[in-house]
């Protein structure tokens, strides 16, 4: 990938990242209430469910440029002719480059994957709109299958100071949820979280996939 591609991935990467947030901010908020150990309508139910959305979204376009342009360039320089087992492996090492959490190593593998196998079969690259059906199935997916520790991460968020839960590890949080609530504990909140984050893989990477071709296509007409 040349100099405007990257510079390309940068800027569609963080149109991408505002612009899920922008929409999909309200439904992380609602999930994150129904994960409580309060319980929805003690955490605050469905009130202020848009408060700090602008300066979340904000706050967003600069790490999710900085993760794309990562992305790309981890990809670039893992580029290879070698057979197509190896490449789930490179999407995985270029995801965990730019955020280092089982969520991506999930999710961009299994989008890529479904991206390639759209292409193959429809004999050209996949659309824009294309790639975001794949980014919904694959978000949703890694969505399900992370599910427990996302909430044993907002057990730990939400503990109070000093707490055996608050100073514990996320395998203690997910032990603590097993035997308190069993399978339906861990997988607390699964359904909301694998609609907002399907929802938030059509938007983030279907922007910017199209986002991207645009400013390639722009580049490429300039003098």
């Amino acid at each position: 990938m040349d100099a405007p591609g990257f510079t390309a991935s940068l800027v569609a990467g963080g149109v991408a990242g505002a612009s899920v947030d922008l929409i999909l901010f309200p439904l992380d908020t609602i999930k994150t209430r129904l994960q409580s150990p309060q319980g929805f309508n003690k955490a605050g139910g469905f009130r202020g469910i848009y408060a700090g959305v602008p300066s979340t979204a904000i706050g967003s376009f600069p790490n999710a440029a900085m993760f794309f342009l990562t992305y790309e360039y981890v990809k670039y320089l893992l580029h290879t002719d070698s057979a197509s087992h190896f490449r789930p492996v490179k999407h995985m090492l270029a995801a965990s480059a730019g955020e280092v959490i089982p969520f991506s190593l999930v999710q961009f593998p299994l989008w890529e994957s479904l991206k390639a196998l759209w292409s193959w079969r429809r004999g050209h690259m996949v659309d824009s709109w294309q790639s975001a059906v794949c980014g919904a199935f694959a978000g949703g997916f890694a969505a399900a299958v992370t599910t427990p520790l996302d909430v044993a991460k907002t057990r730990i968020m939400l503990a109070k100071a000093g707490s055996s839960t608050a100073v514990g590890s996320v395998l203690s949080a997910m032990h603590a949820v097993w035997r308190s609530q069993g399978l339906a504990g861990l997988f607390a909140g699964v359904f909301p979280r694998m609609a907002a984050i399907s929802m938030g893989g059509f938007i983030f990477l279907g922007a910017y996939d199209q986002t991207r071709s645009l400013l390639l296509e722009v580049g490429r007409k300039s003098p």
